[in-house]
């Protein structure tokens, strides 16, 4: 390979593979230094293996990398990290420890390299430290915090904040605005700027297309562990990235709706939970679908979990067709007929160790027991079989575990352990986080499957042309509190987004 100008990144020929799955194939990838290069491509194209062999998390691939021309060896995180490279994964809760305060998280790679014969740690020094950093990021969050209370949006900041500490040449950003609000998105944009302007090369993975062509100068598409397309983003129009990464055209993002809607079957009345939501009423039709919509921090998720018998503080009461449910925890919940896709699949949704099998049939072994004590393999095995082939879930066997899955594959095995349960309410809470076009119209598929089921549908999102484009009835929530309710098809996302900041329409 050619020397190339001070600056440059360059992977050449990166093959690894997995068992069963070739995840990536002769890769060829480059970045320069000041610039933000979007990765793209379908859950499963290998972008964020390709990255986790740059950040030095995979060490059996084959091929080289090279910094301004020069071959530099990475088989580890520290390789990477000497050599100037951090990443901000998706899952922020596998990097951050929960039990220390943000300050101990964000100066974590500080003190583990500058304890060295070191006896004694100065705290205030490391908190004021910590500050600085927050600081510069223009990020108001209390260092001597545990991570445990932060929300979702906050701890991607704290990770955020911990790659900037040391001397950082390229910063990989992993869907790095998924659990963000637009301010919170827009003060991370201001940020890129800045570390661009400083000469840090950002390699920027989104599966939203506005975000990339406001912060991304190159674009990279990939697909079935290759490079199918690289250049200029502004030489790249957006209906020709999503077809670079599917392959074939996208038509109709939402499906068309089959059924009818019948009378109320699900009710909540007076939902509480001290500090997050505050008398929320709200009922579902069989058949249904309805959304929850609201900017991060609205509420949302702690409804949906209130709902499941998921937060011991809530209060109120669900009905199903009349009936009074004991929904005290996620056992009564699902005893009830309650299920819940948590936003945080990996952490809630799934068990990652586990087998795509054993995740797939998690909540409904009975069905799969001799005697109720024993389980029937090969009745486990069938069924998870049966619900691969029927949900589209790229893996090589039942055998597979749920980690080496793509986002979007893990989020239809979270979806499709509750298709197997048969429930009556299924609760949705942000389902196409960090998933890309053509995984979410499957999910949007089995959304609409289990509505035309008679089922009743409840789906939290922060995506308002998701709710347009998929729900009859949207509840908007601000502060806890549920602020509307709208018609969808009497509606616009202008009107969702006045209500969800807490604004009032004028008559």
């Amino acid at each position: 390979m050619s020397a190339k100008a001070a600056g440059q990144l360059a992977m050449k020929d990166i093959s690894i593979a997995f068992p069963g799955v070739q995840a990536l194939s002769h890769v060829d990838f480059e970045a320069a230094a000041g610039r933000a290069h979007a990765l793209i491509g379908a859950n499963g194209a290998g972008k964020s293996t390709l990255m986790k062999v740059l950040s030095g998390a995979h060490d059996h691939y084959s091929g080289e990398v090279f910094l301004d021309g020069k071959a530099i060896s990475i088989r580890n995180p520290k390789n990477a990290k000497d050599n100037g490279i951090g990443i901000v994964y998706q899952e922020v809760d596998t990097a951050l420890i929960p039990s220390l305060s943000v300050g101990e998280n964000i100066m974590l790679e500080q003190t583990v390299y500058g304890m060295k014969g070191k006896h004694l740690m100065n705290w205030r020094k490391l908190h004021r430290e910590a500050e600085a950093v927050l600081s510069r990021m223009k990020v108001s969050i209390p260092t001597r915090r545990l991570v445990q209370e932060l929300t979702l949006a906050e701890k991607q900041l704290v990770l955020i904040a911990r790659s900037i500490t040391r001397e950082c040449r390229f910063l990989v950003l992993d869907e790095p605005t998924a659990p963000l609000s637009h301010t919170e998105t827009e003060r991370l944009f201001d940020l890129v700027t800045l570390l661009k302007s400083e000469g840090v090369g950002i390699i920027f993975i989104s599966h939203r297309l506005p975000e990339l062509y406001a912060i991304c100068e190159d674009i990279t598409i990939m697909r079935d562990g290759k490079v199918v397309h690289s250049d200029r983003i502004a030489n790249v129009e957006q209906h020709a990235v999503v077809e670079y990464m599917l392959g074939t055209k996208l038509d109709g993002q939402f499906p068309e709706r089959s059924g009818s809607i019948g009378e109320i079957a699900f009710e909540a009345k007076g939902m509480k939970d001290p500090g997050k939501i505050d008398d929320v009423t709200l009922n579902i039709r069989r058949g249904e679908i309805v959304g929850i919509g609201g900017l991060v921090g609205a509420g949302k998720t702690e409804l949906c979990r209130a709902l499941f018998g998921a937060s011991e503080s809530a209060a109120g009461e669900c009905f199903v067709d009349g009936k009074l449910l004991d929904c005290r925890t996620p056992y009564h919940a699902v005893r009830s007929g309650i299920a819940l896709v948590p936003e945080e699949r990996r952490r809630e949704g799934i068990l990652v160790e586990e087998s795509v099998a054993a995740n797939l049939t998690a909540a409904s072994l009975k069905q799969y027991t001799r005697f109720g004590l024993w389980i029937s393999r090969r009745k486990e095995y069938a069924a998870a079989a049966e619900r691969i082939a029927a949900l589209g879930i790229k893996a090589p066997g039942p055998d597979t575990k749920v980690k080496h899955l793509s986002g979007g594959n893990q989020q239809k095995v979270a979806i499709g352990k509750w298709l197997l349960v048969d429930a009556e309410v299924y609760i949705f809470d942000e389902p196409t986080k960090g998933v890309d076009v053509g995984a979410k119209r499957d999910i949007y598929e089995l959304v609409a499957e289990l509505a035309a089921r008679g089922k009743c549908v409840l789906y939290a999102s922060s995506e308002f042309p998701e709710l347009m484009g998929l729900t009859n009835r949207i509840y908007v929530m601000y502060d806890g509190k549920i602020t509307k309710e709208l018609l969808t098809e009497q509606t616009n996302e202008e009107e969702i987004l006045l209500y969800s900041t807490g604004g009032l329409v004028k008559a």
